[in-house]
């Protein structure tokens, strides 16, 4: 079978080798180069933007404001116009004929604007208060929040509410306080997680062109959904959708950073110029205005009784949204204990304005941030209670049909599965002591991503295939295709060939993100290899005098069963249907799925750390990852994206964090102030594959994208607990505070 077995990634070779294409190799024949100029503080009134400073210098050709560039509410990053929102945000943009040029200009222009500079609001706390001015006047919808949403939203407060709270979504049921009543213990900790950076390698990137007699506009770019782009360009710059290409290329990591962003300015900045534009964002310019993970407040109180039963969840999160509303409310809200049996649930998530860049999607968006909380808060529990914390989670972990936080069942989940398995890892049953280190486990899942898909491919003379799917490859999915679509026609994986096409070309497909690209778009494609391979038989049947039920394909051979010799090749059957006079139609297969039913993903994580306790720091000596994948079509990139999920939910852990001062401004806008995991942070780690297939799924694969970071903070937080008895409640666990905490002697929690 070519499922199931590991598979080298189709477009490795053009990657290591330099040969791929990104935006930023892209030229254009008179193309202009445009660099955008920031606010230098988070709030202000524009007093004055004088273009000439920029227009003096050499090969400027155009400076626009928000005045001249009107671009409507859909962008996600437009040009300010008469007050800035938060630092970085863009005022002015700059055209010239070199990148040289451009950066000058912006340089002189950003010296000489004037701002009327107002207080900011900078806590979310502050920003809730009745009396809090408001961040903005226009409340803008986030559309790119349900490309990673699994579940509903939740409940709508619509009460009046202080105007920077933009969303306030609960779940309830039962009756919390009597559940804390029959509680023979009570906890209640504060949580908090900052803002983190998706950190892709390729910054934000497009170069847009356009059609001067027709008005279309073409838009080269990385992104993660191109459909969406092509959408929301559309809405944004007024323009009929059929007059909008997005041509995707290459793209350098997203980890769902990479969706829309700056694509709707560089198309208005074509169109007003009518000559070819690039925007590529610098990687400071890329931390100061693109949309990273919120950061949250969580208070969470919970009851449990002495057998470790859990009575009643209490809960509530509060995101900072920045500067316009993307918060992942519905998730946080619904996952924040929301996979354990609780019959008293009350947990609500507030999002809140701020005078900082809106946020956006990272990794499991909502559900990273709620199980640190809730995941830290079963420790400490189980710890007083003196349980193992493997049997305390399995004793309360939900099944299938067990109610979720808004009413609906649990579809098949992996939860207990996972629990098991490390349950019985020797890492876990062979636990070594020591003074100075620790274990911690934490386990947590995501609903898992659904959207409506569809794909084709067609056969070549010389009996290759080609799949033409619209979604983009951001893990390795097309090398998954190909296997999917050689598996079903019987055919070696380098008989197939996928292609990315643009919005123009190709089949609809949503976002890669959400971890449902191959879940939706795997399975359409696999209903189109079907497709096909009927049409095959169909045509091999006729030619060979035989009944389509008594035909096989196998290493690229059609073939009576059971008589070998009777065989035809699929080369030649493809030939006969694509000559002059063929008698046959062409093999063309296609492939539509209408969002299907959510398949969970779960996963746990063991870590194994120490605790340095003249120093503070914590080194991970060992780290195991235990999860539901449904059914590894390529093993080699699931194991990946697991790895890879770990290592960034070490960065949440111990590392990573976007700071800003009592100003507003960003302290971390380099890679020399933001810190990212090292080789050297990375410790020997072991991935347990779980398979508990999905119903629905191509060959029972489920998404696996999201659940492998979701677990990692809290394991961590919880080894670090166990190596020298403090309690951090604060993501990343650095070594300058937990010093601290182990200088002022902070008890166990």
């Amino acid at each position: 079978m070519a499922v199931g077995a590991p598979a080298a990634r189709l477009e490795g070779a053009e990657k290591v080798s330099g040969r791929a294409r990104y935006t930023e190799d892209l030229r254009l024949p008179g193309m202009l180069h445009a660099r955008l100029v920031l606010s230098p503080h988070p709030r202000a009134r524009i007093a004055r933007i004088p273009k000439e400073a920029a227009l003096e210098v050499p090969g400027i050709v155009a400076v626009y404001t928000g005045a001249d560039l009107p671009i409507g509410t859909a962008a996600r990053r437009a040009l300010a116009k008469e007050e800035v929102r938060y630092t970085g945000e863009p005022v002015a943009a700059v055209l010239a004929e070199s990148e040289a040029a451009a950066a000058d200009a912006v340089e002189r222009l950003a010296s000489v604007v004037e701002y009327e500079v107002m207080t900011p609001i900078l806590d979310p706390m502050d920003a809730m208060r009745p009396d809090a001015p408001a961040v903005t006047a226009v409340i803008l919808a986030d559309a790119e929040a349900a490309a990673h949403a699994a579940a509903s939203a939740g409940a709508e407060d619509q009460e009046k509410r202080p105007s920077n709270i933009t969303n306030h979504v609960t779940y309830k049921r039962g009756d919390v306080e009597a559940g804390l009543r029959e509680a023979d213990l009570v906890i209640e900790r504060t949580y908090t997680t900052p803002r983190v950076h998706q950190l892709y390698i390729e910054p934000q990137c497009a170069v847009a062109t356009t059609d001067p007699a027709s008005g279309h506009v073409t838009i080269y770019t990385a992104t993660q959904g191109q459909f969406f782009v092509r959408e929301q360009v559309a809405k944004a710059l007024d323009l009929p959708l059929q007059s909008v290409r997005v041509v995707p290329l290459t793209i350098g990591g997203g980890f769902g950073g990479k969706i829309q962003l700056i694509q709707p300015m560089a198309a208005a900045l074509a169109l007003a110029s009518n000559r070819p534009v690039r925007l590529i964002l610098t990687r400071s310019e890329d931390l100061l205005l693109s949309t990273p993970a919120p950061e949250c407040v969580m208070t969470l109180k919970t009851g449990v009784k002495k057998d470790g039963t859990l009575t009643a969840i209490e809960g509530k999160l509060i995101f900072d949204s920045g500067s316009a509303p993307a918060a992942p409310t519905g998730i946080g809200a619904l996952l924040m204990g929301g996979y354990y049996r609780v019959p008293h649930f009350h947990v609500e998530a507030f999002e809140v304005l701020t005078n900082k860049p809106a946020v956006g999607a990272y990794r499991a968006p909502g559900a990273t941030q709620a199980n640190f909380a809730m995941e830290s808060q079963m420790d400490i529990m189980g710890r007083a209670l003196g349980l193992d914390p493997v049997a305390f989670r399995l004793h309360n972990a939900a099944a299938e049909g067990d109610p979720m936080p808004d009413g609906k069942p649990w579809n098949r989940i992996g939860l207990r599965e996972v629990l098991e398995r490390l349950q019985r890892h020797p890492a876990w049953t062979g636990r070594e002591t020591g003074d100075g280190v620790g274990y911690g486990i934490a386990v947590g899942g995501w609903p898992g991503g659904v959207e409506s898909a569809s794909a084709c491919m067609r056969a070549n003379t010389d009996g290759t295939f080609q799949v033409v799917t619209g979604a983009i490859d951001v893990t390795g999915t097309s090398t998954t295709f190909a296997q999917i679509a050689a598996d079903v026609l019987g055919l070696p994986v380098d008989k197939i060939q996928v292609i990315t096409s643009d919005t123009d070309t190709a089949p609809y497909a949503g976002m890669s993100a959400g971890s449902k690209t191959l879940y939706t778009v795997g399975a359409a494609l696999q209903i189109a290899a079907e497709d096909a391979r009927r049409q095959i038989l169909e045509i091999a049947a006729k030619e060979m005098e035989a009944h389509v039920d008594d035909l096989e394909i196998a290493n690229g051979q059609v073939r009576v069963k059971g008589a070998p010799g009777r065989s035809l090749a699929v080369a030649e059957v493809a030939a006969r249907s694509m000559r002059f006079g063929a008698k046959h139609p062409p093999i063309f297969g296609a492939g539509s799925v209408p969002s299907p039913k959510t398949s969970p993903g779960f996963a746990a994580h063991l870590v194994k750390a120490r605790v340095d306790r003249e120093t503070g720091a914590v080194k991970i000596l060992g780290h195991v990852v235990f999860q539901d994948v449904g059914f590894a079509v390529n093993p080699a990139a699931v194991d990946g994206q697991i790895r890879g999920g770990a290592v960034q939910a070490i960065g949440w852990g111990l590392i990573e964090a976007m700071r800003y001062d009592e100003s507003g401004t960003l302290l971390t806008s380099t890679l020399s102030d933001y810190p990212l995991p090292r080789a050297s942070d990375v410790p020997p780690m072991d991935v347990e594959f779980i398979e508990v297939r999905s119903q629905y799924g191509p060959y029972g694969a489920k998404g696996v994208g999201e659940p492998p970071i979701i677990s990692g903070g809290p394991a961590i937080a919880n080894a670090v607990a166990d190596a020298c008895g403090v309690r951090e409640v604060s993501l990343p666990i650095t070594a300058e505070r937990l010093l601290a905490a182990l200088e002022g002697g902070r008890p166990r929690a």
